[in-house]
């Protein structure tokens, strides 16, 4: 198989397990609704349901919040962000879950405030899911413009193979180091098999 056929193979298993999971299948099917522009589900309700299949465990174990992700750079206010968090939490109230939307596009106004680095504004979600603190968790899906024919678009910066290996290093295009760092403590005491490699900042 060619590396590029691999590459296909660990995708579609990729998607293929986030969606056991089914809150994510939930999420997924019900995000057009919004009418969000450039709308994703990602991170930690992804890959986290990945360890959990993984670990033997059920694939919502230890799933704290499902994030979405939108861009919209024509209202960077924060009640335009709370209004759009109002829509979320109602279209998905029957869902036992804790469902939280950031807009892409004002992150950078907020970021250094919270967590004391500065923070380049970003050009589009995929941008925002770029910049997590590991690698091996910058992934979102995208609902398929045709649900019953298509799977959801992946979008993965940074490859599969880190995530299935369960190897957490930190992400240079974020390089804060102790946020890094009780990120990834925090994953290895729910899914204890994860590999930590703080020293590992490849140019």
């Amino acid at each position: 198989m060619s590396e590029h056929d691999e590459r296909a193979a660990l995708a579609r298993r990729f998607v293929s397990e986030a969606l056991q999971n089914p809150h994510n299948a939930d999420l997924l099917g019900r995000l057009p609704f919004l009418g969000l522009p450039d709308v994703w589900l990602v991170a930690g309700c992804l890959f986290q349901t990945v360890w959990n299949l993984r670990s033997g465990l059920n694939p919502t174990a230890h799933i704290k919040d499902y994030d979405l992700f939108y861009f919209d750079a024509s209202d960077l206010s924060e009640a335009a962000e709370h209004a759009v968090q109002a829509r979320v939490t109602a279209l998905f109230s029957d869902l036992p879950i804790t469902v939280e939307a950031k807009n892409q596009a004002r992150v950078h106004l907020w970021y250094e405030r919270w967590f004391g680095y500065p923070y380049a504004p970003l050009q589009s979600a995929r941008n925002g899911i770029e910049r997590f603190l590991v690698p091996c968790t910058c992934v979102g899906l995208q609902p398929a413009a045709d649900p019953g024919v298509e799977e959801p678009m992946l979008y993965a910066p940074y490859g599969l193979e880190e995530l299935y290996a369960g190897l957490l290093r930190p992400n240079p295009a974020c390089p804060h180091l102790p946020l890094f760092q009780a990120k990834a403590e925090s994953y290895r005491e729910r899914w204890p098999w994860l590999t930590i490699r703080a020293g590992d900042m490849p140019a």
